[in-house]
């Protein structure tokens, strides 16, 4: 397979203009192309979202679920068939909210699948309301007065639960996290990426320009202990 047009779904996307879903679905696009997987080769499974519609516009076997609960489903479908590519697509909210404890147990599975978290920083399908990636003092739709509690950091909770391959990327930046999700693919067990991405409707904080003025890519050595990866993750090296 050598064109990403095979992939090409029959519905209509309906993201808003500009989402950070479009580059996702392009680098997800990219990344199956290069690794030569046909659409029937891959399932995706994803729970309930903005970010959970991704399967919806691409021509390929999907499990749509309910909230929070994509990875049991992920989970059962490559032990039913260990032939398959399973890859979930999951927002912030999603996966590490409602779907907490989900995640938690899949990294001690090992299950060998790859979950994308769509990390928007809000619940962008119910209208912009706090989700647990909201920094601390946010101002949202519903917390007018700020977000009060402390952020959820997925790569570091998966790290400290022992997953073999954590990484983050950009949806602003396709060719780096097709590269991310190409390599996800080839780790045999379970492969989270974090993906920072905007939301154009309802996050005026964590936007495209403010992203591009912080975001670098990581060069050098992949860490070869977990207290070099956590380092990495507080941007202490």
């Amino acid at each position: 397979m050598e064109k990403k047009d095979e992939y090409l779904s029959e519905y209509a996307n309906q993201w808003c203009p500009g989402c950070g879903n479009f580059g996702i679905l392009n680098a997800m696009k990219d990344a199956l192309t290069r690794q030569k997987i046909s659409p029937q080769q891959i399932l995706m499974v994803s729970g309930i979202g903005q970010a959970a519609k991704t399967p919806h516009f691409m021509k390929c076997n999907m499990f749509h679920g309910l909230h929070g609960r994509a990875l049991p489903l992920a989970l059962g479908a490559k032990t039913a068939n260990h032939d398959l590519k399973v890859m979930v697509n999951s927002g912030d909210g999603d996966c590490y909210g409602e779907g907490g404890n989900h995640f938690m147990h899949a990294i001690r599975r090992n299950t060998d699948l790859t979950l994308l978290v769509h990390n928007n920083q809000v619940y962008g399908l119910t209208k912009g309301q706090a989700s647990p990636t909201s920094a601390y003092g946010m101002i949202t739709t519903m917390q007018t007065q700020g977000v009060i509690s402390d952020s959820f950091n997925g790569p570091l909770v998966a790290l400290a639960l022992g997953a073999g391959f954590v990484a983050r990327g950009f949806a602003g930046n396709i060719p780096h996290l097709s590269d991310l999700i190409q390599q996800a693919i080839q780790h045999k067990g379970f492969s989270l990426i974090d993906i920072m991405q905007p939301c154009v409707s309802f996050n005026k904080v964590n936007t495209y320009e403010w992203y591009t003025q912080r975001i670098y890519e990581l060069t050098g050595p992949v860490p070869d202990s977990f207290d070099e990866a956590v380092a990495q993750i507080f941007h202490e090296t």
